[in-house]
């Protein structure tokens, strides 16, 4: 019996597990989806625990109207709040307006850029990952002056200032713990 060379290539793609090792290149994104999914759902039973323990405390009756027993009430909220009215303020600035907002949850979502996923995956691979994520989320502040000062409404503008102060509030002794462990670990 003579075989030929591209069948010894296949028996030993077989005996070296090259199969099992591209599909543990897939294999791995299914914790981080079980994860996602698990918080997920953990939001949505605290929401609806929530609402139903406000409401035997306020002798009412809770959400019991969207699903069995209320359960879908906080995909209802969600729904609404995606199809709400976008009201713009007659004498503010509308650009500005606009783009404070999508500044603070811009600046949040793109800090997840350096957290590592998995063994493998990170969005981005910097040698800089902690004092990255500690400059793109120290933007978002700015996103909420922004919001607040662009209605041209006092309340609005101090409610944008306290919202700011309360973020930097909580970003100052973060970043000196980061700072502190991340100094320590390069000396």
């Amino acid at each position: 019996m003579i075989i030929d060379r591209v069948e010894v290539e296949t028996i030993n793609s077989f005996s070296k597990l090259e199969l099992f090792k591209e599909i543990y290149g897939l294999i791995w994104i299914l914790p981080i989806f079980a994860l996602l999914l698990g918080i997920t759902i953990e939001v949505l039973v605290i929401v609806w625990l929530e609402r139903e323990i406000s409401a035997s405390i306020q002798q009412r009756i809770g959400p019991e109207y969207a699903g069995p027993l209320g359960l879908l009430q906080a995909i209802a909220d969600g729904t609404k709040l995606l199809l709400k009215e976008d009201i713009l303020p007659s004498r503010g600035d509308i650009p500005l307006f606009s783009i404070g907002p999508s500044i603070a949850v811009i600046s949040i979502l793109l800090s997840f850029l350096v957290i590592p996923l998995g063994y493998r995956f990170v969005l981005a691979d910097l040698s800089i990952g902690v004092f990255l994520w500690i400059a793109i989320s120290s933007i978002a502040p700015i996103g909420l002056l922004m919001a607040g000062y662009s209605s041209n409404n006092k309340y609005s503008f101090l409610g944008g200032l306290r919202a700011a102060a309360q973020s930097i509030s909580y970003e100052i002794p973060l970043t000196f713990c980061v700072l502190a462990i991340s100094l320590r670990v390069i000396r």
